[in-house]
């Protein structure tokens, strides 16, 4: 029974550590170019030790992907839950979201905006996992939205899916154009932008 529980911690251990080289990999070149090749190669494995840990190419993904919608939510998510529902939350959110692409929480910037753009015209279960949790991000700013115009905070002309695409599109460009020109000014811009549409 030791033994058994000291080969899974062992196991468990191998998986995170190969897991957050994944994340970086696919942060900085795409999930596309993540293999059970190379990554046996960038964490000194053997290629039958990473097929142990996650099977196929396809399987992965998938994983890295899970992975980092939970270094996502740990990030930006969870702490702005802390803060009272409406506008304070979504400015704790939207201020999360650009710490964590400008602090480099992964090596290339926003994991998902880096693999939605290699994967959005290719079908299939890495694509359709991508676009799934970038829509649990926008349920996510449309329910604050809607909180805060529930509250009074704002008017309730306001078309919540239209406001949600805005600040998606200021905040991808934010981490494109700081990852583009090695800047940090991108976020500068983000948040002057941000606090102009939000009012």
């Amino acid at each position: 029974m030791i033994e058994t529980d000291g080969r899974r911690l062992r196991g468990e251990r191998s998986r995170g550590s190969v897991m957050r080289v994944a994340m970086d990999t696919a942060s900085l070149e795409g999930i596309e170019c993540l293999s059970l090749g190379a990554l046996a190669t960038a964490t000194s494995m053997s290629k039958s030790g990473v097929v142990s840990l996650f099977g196929t190419k396809e399987q992965l993904q998938l994983a890295t992907i899970e992975s980092a919608a939970a270094v996502f939510a740990k990030s930006v998510v969870y702490p702005a839950l802390k803060v009272a529902g409406g506008r304070a939350r979504l400015d704790a959110l939207l201020e999360n979201w650009i710490v964590y692409s400008e602090s480099r929480v992964f090596a290339g910037g926003c994991f998902f905006a880096a693999t939605s753009l290699a994967v959005a015209s290719k079908p299939g279960p890495v694509r359709d996992s991508v676009a799934a949790h970038i829509e649990l991000w926008n349920d996510s700013l449309a329910r604050v939205i809607n909180r805060a115009i529930e509250k009074g905070e704002f008017t309730s002309s306001i078309e919540t899916d239209q406001l949600v695409f805005e600040i998606r599109a200021l905040l991808d460009a934010a981490n494109t154009d700081s990852l583009l020109f090695r800047s940090s000014a991108p976020y500068a811009r983000a948040r002057v932008a941000l606090a102009r549409l939000l009012g």
